[in-house]
Parts: structure tokens; sequence; C-alpha cells
């Protein structure tokens, strides 16, 4: 067969496909590129915007002179002959701390595996009696401030009855367990009533005042997300609010604020929370009373600012140290200011029942104004292969016992019971307070910081070095707090504290007298006034917190942590 092929008159006629134009794709690719800057240059915009709004100019330039000093300080410490040199010192601290917390040496027995054979009772029993007797600090007789929330002997004893008969008991099975189901609906119901709770409100159980805050910020966070669509979430908070909401901002992946809280009152600045609430702000927050120092937020301010806002922002009131002392101040015969569920603002409330409320330890409780709050921190699977599984919050499994003790000593101790601890607890800071104002000895050379209304009393000084203070408070064998920004040592009354008070009151005299003694003889040699501290809280706080980037700092305290796990 023959072919042909078209002729050329007729191929030029046909149609052709065109071709790309070039400038069309260049156009979209420029069009796209622009777009993509002008998100960023909005964004940052933004964020430039709301800098400078929340922190002022004055404010900004000053945290971005402290980032670029924590940089450039940071990239020194790693300089070959600096890095050496710091890490020989951190490691010889972190050697002195576990020849100081890991026995060692003759007569200390190390067990790193399952015995062979099953102990008898009586050998388990005995070496639980030595393990008790080791070498501690007395907080039986009441040297250590706050950690051990005693509630007396008997309470003891009751608290481990309930224990054990309740020792195998998971609230995860209600059906299996419903007496325990039964006392944690009461003790969440208990505490909401302390803190005037209004119908309809809400809670939980957890293991501690951490969970509680966790669980608080959690809730903040889904609840934005899911009724704002806030996909950059920020909290704000007085820097002296406890660091369990920094770790909730870690963990949740939360901005943090921290909001400055000057002296003389240490209580948060107002006008600064208010300046940096925006869109994306999630959560407020107040301490009653914070940790460091003892004092109680303005709460009615914060309401109103949590008020302000369209639809309102959450704001958490963190009494998990006031527990069972701040709702009973004013029926023990003490001032007062409001803190609770009766400002509206307030959306919820962490308080630690194994604190003043004499639990044993790993129970506390959250409180939400209504239910649909504590939604938000609940996890539900619905399609797991197990089963449908749901939390209602970080455990799953969790011990019946530890719920069934404290139901036992929120009953056993009763309002009456509390109003009286409450007395005796917030009485005996109040003598502290005294004398630290009061004493010839005290009143030129100590301060009391802020207006403690609760339990915690701190003060500094600004003639001595408080760290020198505070080791020589230890040489005489109390366990107080150190605290830094500013230096300064508080003291968290509990009942072993009570009756060791005057005791306490007169050590802190003798130290003070001390260090004045050791300050006059440095100024007549002609060394100056307030001489380098040498001891352990000098060390970590004194000099090592000084520095500009706390990289070793935290070296130290990791290795501190991994210490606690050497057998």
């Amino acid at each position: 067969m023959g072919s042909s092929s078209m002729p050329v008159s007729l191929r030029n006629s046909l149609p052709t496909r065109p071709k790309p134009n070039g400038k069309y794709l260049t156009l979209g690719t420029d069009l796209l590129r622009n777009l993509v800057f002008f998100l960023f240059l909005l964004r940052w915009t933004r964020k430039t915007v709301l800098q400078l709004r929340g922190r002022g100019i004055f404010g900004s330039i000053s945290e971005a002179y402290i980032s670029i000093k924590r940089t450039l300080y940071g990239i020194f410490l790693r300089t070959p002959g600096v890095h050496t040199r710091v890490q020989k010192q951190v490691s010889e601290a972190i050697s002195k701390l576990e020849a100081k917390l890991v026995p060692k040496g003759p007569g200390t027995n190390r067990y790193l595996t399952l015995p062979k054979q099953a102990w008898t009772e009586e050998q388990v029993r005995a070496e639980l009696s030595k393990l008790g007797d080791m070498e501690h600090t007395r907080w039986e007789d009441g040297l250590v401030s706050g950690a051990v929330y005693h509630g007396g002997d008997k309470l003891i004893k009751l608290q481990a009855d309930a224990f054990e008969k309740f020792s195998v008991a998971n609230p995860i099975h209600p059906d299996v367990f419903p007496g325990v189901r039964k006392m944690e609906a009461e003790i969440v119901a208990m505490v909401l009533a302390m803190f005037n709770a209004p119908t309809g409100a809400a809670g939980v159980t957890t293991s501690g005042g951490t969970e509680s805050i966790l669980m608080a910020c959690l809730s903040a966070r889904q609840k934005a997300r899911t009724e704002r669509g806030v996909t950059e979430p920020e909290m704000i908070i007085p820097e002296t609010a406890h660091a369990a909401f920094r770790k909730a901002g870690s963990y949740f992946n939360i901005k943090v604020h921290l909001i400055a809280c000057p002296a003389p009152s240490y209580t948060v600045h107002i006008p600064s929370v208010s300046r940096l609430i925006n869109s994306s702000t999630i959560l407020l927050v107040g301490s009653a009373p914070n940790f460091p120092h003892g004092v109680i937020d303005d709460v009615p301010s914060l309401s109103r600012l949590a008020l302000r806002k369209k639809g309102s922002l959450p704001l958490h009131i963190d009494c998990c140290l006031g527990s069972f002392l701040v709702p009973f101040l004013e029926r023990a015969g003490f001032p007062t200011v409001p803190f609770d569920f009766s400002l509206k603002g307030v959306t919820s409330i962490s308080c630690d029942t194994h604190k003043y409320g004499f639990a044993p330890k790993g129970n506390s409780t959250l409180l939400y104004r209504n239910t649909s709050l504590r939604t938000y921190q609940y996890f539900i699977s619905p399609d797991w292969s197990g089963g449908v599984y749901a939390s209602p919050s970080i455990a799953g499994s969790r011990p019946g016992a530890l719920i069934a003790s404290c139901w036992a000593s929120l009953m056993s101790q009763g309002e009456s019971g509390y109003i009286d601890s409450c007395h005796k607890i917030v009485g005996a800071a109040k003598k502290i307070e005294s004398a630290i104002q009061e004493h010839p000895s005290l009143r030129d050379d100590v301060t009391v910081m802020g207006k403690p209304l609760v339990s915690v009393v701190a003060f500094t000084s600004k003639t001595l070095n408080v760290y020198d203070l505070a080791d020589a408070m230890s040489s005489k064998g109390w366990h107080l707090n150190a605290l830094q920004n500013p230096p300064a040592i508080h003291v968290a009354v509990t009942l072993p504290i009570v009756a060791a008070v005057d005791r306490l009151i007169a050590d802190i005299i003798a130290v003070v007298e001390e260090e004045k003694e050791k300050e006059r003889v440095r100024i007549v040699e002609g060394k100056g006034a307030k001489g380098g501290a040498k001891g352990d809280a000098a060390a970590l706080y004194g000099v090592a917190g000084s520095l500009p980037n706390k990289s070793v700092v935290v070296q130290l305290a990791g290795g501190f942590l991994d210490t606690l796990y050497k057998a």
C-alpha cells in the first residue's frame, strides 16, 4: 500500500497548540511569592504591634537586651577553655551532692536485683524501719519549712486504716469500687462548697497541685481552640506563680507571659496584665497565696479584666498552698481578701487537699465554675480496639486508697478542725512576721516581703547576704526555702513548726546577730560589707543564679534529678 504526505499548504492551515506563555507563568510565581511575603510581613507586624503594646518600647528593648546577653554568655560558656572549667566545677558539685544524698560505705545495703528468695515479713519490716530511721532533717521536730503537712499521729493512723481497706481500689472501675467513686465525688463537692462555688460548678481530684494546674491550662487551651479557633495560645501569669504554669506552657505549647510583681506589695502588676491581653490570650492567672512570698494577688482586679473580654477569659486562681487555710481565715479571726468563686470572673481554682487539708501526699482538687469547662480537660478515645476509653485527667488508673484516705481526713477534721488549725498555723506565721518587724536585732536588717495573710512569711535583707543567713539556719538544723529574684528566704508554717516557732525566731535572731558581727569585722578590716557567701544556698542562688545564662543551673538541677535515681 502506498502513502502520501499532506500538502504543505494544508499542513500550515491546521490549528496548532499554543505554546505556554512564559509571561503568565512568571506572573503567577511572582503573585504567589508576594502573597507569601505579605502574609509573613502581616504575621510579624502583628507580633511586633502586640509586643510593643504589651511591653512598651523600653520593655521590648530590655527584653531584647536580656535575650542577646543570655545568648552571648551562652556562647562564652561554650568556648573550649571556659567550657572545660565550667564542666569540671559542675561535675564536682554534682559529685558532692551525690555523696550527700546517696548512702555508701560499710553497713549500706544496695538492692539492685530482686531477691532470689522471698523475704519474710519480719525482714521487710526491719528494712523499712531502717530506711525510715536514715539521717534526715528533723521534720518531726518542726525544723522543715512546708514539705510535711502533718495532721497528727491519730490522723495518720486513720489514714492508714482507710488506705488498707481500699488498697486495691481503682476509680477507673466505678462499678467494681462504687465506694471510691462516691468518696471522690464527695471530696470535690466539699471543696467546691468551701470556695463558694455557684450552682452547676464541677471539679475533679488529681495527684497534686501540678496536675491540677496542668489540667486547668489544658482546659483553657482546648476551650480557646474549640470556641475561638486559637492556634497560638498565650497565657498571662505573675512571675511568682507556681512553676507548674511554666511546665504547662512547655507541655502544651502555650506561650507564657510573665508579669512583674514589684515591691513593696509583690502582687501582680494589673496594668501590665491588661496591656498583654490579645486575641490569642487563653488564660489569666492569680495566686492565693503565691509560693515565694505568701502574698495574695489582686484577684478582684484580675476578675474584672477577665470579664472585660467579650465572652470573658478564663481566670485561674491557684490556691494549692492556701488550700484549707484561706477559706477559713475570717472565721479563724484573721483578715482576708476576695479570691474565690464569689468573684464572677474566677472560672477555676486549684486546691491541694494534701497540704493544709492534711490528706496523704498525692491528693489535690481542680474546681470549675461550670461543667463545660471541666469537659475540655477530658480525654476520650471512642474507637480504640480495647473499647471506648475515657479519663478525666492525665492518669488512667488511680489509687483509690489515696482517695479514701483523703475523704477520711476531711471527715475527721471537719470545719471546726480546719478553723482550729488555721488559727494555730496563721497565728504562728503572724508571730514570725511581728518578730521580724519589731525585734531590735531584726527590724533594721531584715524586711518582711509584702503583706502575708496566710502561712508563708518571706524576708530579705539590704545589709546582709541573705544566702549566708539561709546557710547559717541550715547549720542549726533548719530546712528553710531560699528564694531568688530577689534573694530572700521564706518559712511555710505547718503544724509541726507551730510547736517550734519560738526556737525558729530565736535562731533567726542568733544568725542575724552572727552575720552582723561578721559584717562589722569585714568593715574594720577594710574588706567592705556583704562579703561573698560560701554555703550551698549561695553556690546555687548567689553565684550560679546570678549568671545571665542559666545553663549552668540547668545542668546542676539535671544532675540533682539524676542523683535521685542512683541506687
